[in-house]
């Protein structure tokens, strides 16, 4: 297969699991976007947390809420549990790879404040170690899942939403999360800012 072609594959991959999933999680998305809406109208903050790709979708996330989206406002309240290297390599080394998220929300979640949980399989510990120590600090979490949302799926209360991508290829997994993660900075943006 020649390059041309093989791109031409994989844009239509990735436009085609889009397609796929618009009306799979066209409520899901507006439900996640109103309750981090709400949770930063009350004053709490949004963590979030996933490994490799997914942490850069957290960062990514994080990022657009405390500078800008699309358009100028003021920053919002928001911590990307996967960018403080010392903190996370010292968790890792004293205790377990599996804590690196859930020591940190220990110490920075408090009540109503809200978990973003970042994971294509849903099977990732730390990721899903996270999602229980919110829980235990009554935080409510956004899971961005793929596949059949595996254990972070088992895991989510009421109360909680996730987003799950109908595909089971990483790669079109991640860049659906990517459309959805600006699709929740559009709409908090257009609840806060109007049209």
């Amino acid at each position: 297969m020649h390059n041309a072609e093989r791109i031409r594959m994989l844009f239509n991959q990735s436009i085609q699991t889009k397609i796929d999933a618009l009306p799979l999680l066209t409520q899901p998305i507006g439900d996640a976007a109103d309750l981090i809406f709400s949770r930063l109208l009350e004053g709490s903050k949004v963590l979030s947390c996933g490994n490799g790709g997914s942490a850069g979708d957290a960062q990514h996330f994080s990022s657009e809420m405390l500078n800008r989206y699309e358009r100028e406002r003021p920053g919002l309240p928001a911590i990307a549990l996967t960018t403080d290297s010392s903190t996370v390599s010292s968790i890792a080394n004293d205790y377990d790879f599996s804590l690196v998220f859930s020591r940190q929300i220990e110490a920075l979640g408090q009540p109503y404040d809200l978990l973003m949980a970042i994971s294509t399989s849903g099977n990732s510990s730390n990721v899903n170690h996270g999602v229980q120590s919110a829980h235990e600090r009554e935080m409510s979490v956004v899971a961005l899942t793929g596949r059949d949302g595996g254990e972070l799926a088992k895991l989510l209360a009421p109360g909680d939403v996730e987003i799950r991508v109908p595909s089971d290829v990483t790669a079109r997994i991640q860049e659906t999360h990517l459309l959805i993660i600006h699709c929740l900075c559009d709409l908090v943006d257009q609840q806060l800012l109007g049209s």
